[in-house]
């Protein structure tokens, strides 16, 4: 059965054999762009759309993961950028990261690859589209900026929840092995925590597109890569003049996480810092002494009307 990524291959000559010849063919399509030629040329010339989709994203974030995390480990060997260490004392040893390398390789393959493998037709049955052309950019751009709001809100509530008691004990304890993080450990958990902070990342564009109807494949892979982009880059331990929160102060970033490592609670969420700035959980002394004097204040003015 031909690939379902294209609508008419009527044009398309029969005897293709080599993934060249079938970019060849989606060259000749004057109305895709260089990506959504290779996407349609990926899937044409994997001739499986269940196990190309399952593949796709398993490499995707194999790829885009470790690719992200690898710059950090080269960093923390460079003396230059230590300036720029959060907790400059607490350098991860090449001991701590083979030993987080394994558990995340045994989550990867044991944890998330098997309900990737299932991802294609459950996207078919709730309307999630993969064929080409791509939607168009703007609606890719509100789709994510969406996400990531929606996600942010999943994850400080649900983080925030498994601090409290045997939650903390039994799940999320592991993912604090270290109080000073590094770019590996962003996915350094207990499996139960994976799988649901993970449905933050993919559940949210599942629920919007049941909803919507509108939603492309292509939009869902860049989402995880931005995602596990914020991911590795907040758990990076390094704060720089140039880090994007000094441009967008509502960006949590790396001194925003690396504070919730090192105090062990407040800081709960992913990518902004509104949650925890509205809700009084932001962590570290500044924000407690902030805290402190408010507090004062109010009690000062509140004595001051009973006198």
């Amino acid at each position: 059965m031909v690939s379902q990524v294209y609508s008419d291959y009527s044009s398309f000559a029969a005897n293709v054999t080599s993934f060249g010849d079938v970019y060849q063919q989606f060259n000749a399509v004057p109305t895709l762009n260089f990506v959504e030629k290779l996407w349609g040329s990926y899937y044409y010339y994997m001739n499986n759309d269940l196990f190309a989709t399952g593949l796709l994203f398993f490499l995707v974030h194999e790829v885009f993961y470790f690719g992200r995390c690898l710059p950090w480990y080269v960093i923390d060997k460079i003396p230059y950028f230590q300036k720029y260490k959060i907790q400059p004392d607490k350098m991860p040893s090449d001991k701590e990261q083979w030993e987080c390398l394994k558990s995340v390789l045994t989550s990867h393959f044991l944890v998330e690859a098997f309900p990737i493998w299932f991802f294609h037709p459950f996207c078919q049955k709730i309307g999630i589209t993969f064929d080409v052309p791509f939607p168009k950019i703007t609606t890719m751009l509100w789709q994510w900026a969406l996400f990531f709001v929606l996600e942010d809100a999943w994850h400080y509530w649900f983080h925030r929840g498994l601090h409290h008691g045997p939650f903390y004990k039994y799940i999320h304890k592991q993912h604090h092995r270290y109080a000073a993080p590094f770019g590996l450990a962003a996915e350094y958990a207990h499996p139960v925590e994976v799988m649901l902070l993970g449905l933050g990342t993919v559940g949210i564009p599942v629920v919007f597109c049941m909803f919507t109807k509108n939603l492309h494949l292509f939009t869902v892979c860049i989402w995880i890569i931005l995602r596990l982009f914020q991911a590795v880059d907040a758990h990076s331990g390094y704060e720089f003049p140039w880090s994007l929160h000094h441009f967008l102060p509502f960006w949590a970033g790396a001194d925003h996480h690396d504070e919730h490592h090192h105090y062990f609670i407040g800081s709960y969420a992913s990518s902004f810092r509104w949650w925890d700035a509205v809700l009084k959980t932001e962590a570290g002394p500044g924000p407690k002494a902030k805290r402190e004097q408010v507090m004062k204040a109010k009690a000062e003015r509140k004595q001051k009307k009973h006198q």
